[in-house]
């Protein structure tokens, strides 16, 4: 870990901090809520042993790069601008792309918008769900999965944070990054975020306390609401991505993911990836990986997987 360098550059207006370790072809691997570069630590460290420059930033409103105060600042425009000005500044015609969660949203944008600056995409977690020209994605998961469904109660600025706030940092941690419950989370107004905590009496195998901390660390730090502002700006990410409606994502890509990850088991996900609909809007998905027993953070709880899944792919590039 005391190999990973850390800088800070500046990029679409604010300042970025960026991990980065090894030579080679580039790889931009991009977390997810709540996360930061740690969550990619395992595949720095082994992707960097099989000559690539593995590149991992916080977000913007994550970390040690800055968070803008308003929601509308967060939009998928702003982000892969941060992106495409990240490469730039470090001289990077095309990356391989890595992604997860928000970061797998992300990835699908960046895809969309620069198709010239990506060699291929491994995502993870987050399907490619098209934009919906009648409905914007907030109120779209809200008829599928109600009021108290998580997305719709993050909304609110404030409400999420103060919901937070009366909770441990490390307890939410720990009970966020070891939940293997594929069902999804709806936060009751009665009980808020604590109703969904399920404190585990022994921690996986794969996570130690010292992860827990490190992460419990930076959000003490930090707090939440730059991560909430990427569920706060969707609507206006809608709005702003009308010009790319119905475009396919055409580079090369592999999707992996968990069959106990919450997003697997939204309704009519597992149809859409096994059924055709999938490859139909992403026409050079050359592979769909379901790891068993594997939830949300499988890039940490199966990292030796995961790296190799990765390495297999992108090699052939």
């Amino acid at each position: 870990m005391e190999k990973i360098e850390h800088t800070t550059i500046t990029t679409n207006g604010i300042n970025m901090h960026v991990a980065s370790i090894g030579t080679g072809p580039a790889i931009l691997f991009l977390h997810g809520f709540p996360e930061f570069w740690y969550s990619w630590r395992h595949q720095l460290l082994s992707l960097s042993s099989h000559g690539y420059r593995c590149i991992a930033p916080d977000l913007r409103g994550y970390g040690d790069t800055d968070a803008p105060p308003s929601a509308t600042s967060y939009t998928v425009l702003h982000i892969v601008g941060d992106l495409v000005g990240l490469i730039d500044h470090l001289g990077i015609d095309q990356v391989f792309l890595v992604g997860h969660d928000w970061g797998a949203i992300i990835a699908w944008n960046f895809c969309l918008f620069r198709p010239d600056r990506i060699k291929a995409l491994v995502n993870m977690s987050v399907v490619w769900f098209p934009r919906n020209p009648a409905l914007n994605p907030v109120e779209e998961s809200r008829a599928l999965l109600g009021d108290d469904y998580y997305v719709y109660r993050f909304q609110e600025p404030g409400e999420a944070e103060k919901d937070f706030a009366s909770i441990d940092t490390a307890l939410l941690f720990k009970n966020l990054l070891s939940n293997n419950d594929p069902s999804p989370p709806r936060i009751h107004k009665e009980t808020g975020f604590s109703g969904l905590l399920k404190t585990p009496k022994t921690l996986p195998s794969w996570l130690s306390e010292e992860n827990i901390n490190y992460y419990a660390n930076i959000f003490n730090k930090t707090g939440f609401t730059g991560g909430l502002n990427y569920y706060r700006a969707m609507k206006l990410s809608w709005e702003l991505t009308g010009p790319w409606t119905g475009l396919q994502i055409k580079v090369p890509v592999k999707f992996i993911v968990g069959d106990l990850d919450l997003t697997y088991s939204i309704p009519g996900v597992k149809e859409y990836i096994h059924s055709g609909g999938f490859k139909k809007l992403v026409p050079n998905l050359q592979d769909a990986v379901v790891i068993e027993g594997a939830a949300h953070f499988i890039n940490q709880e199966r990292p030796e997987e995961v790296n190799a899944q990765i390495h297999e792919f992108i090699k052939k590039f």
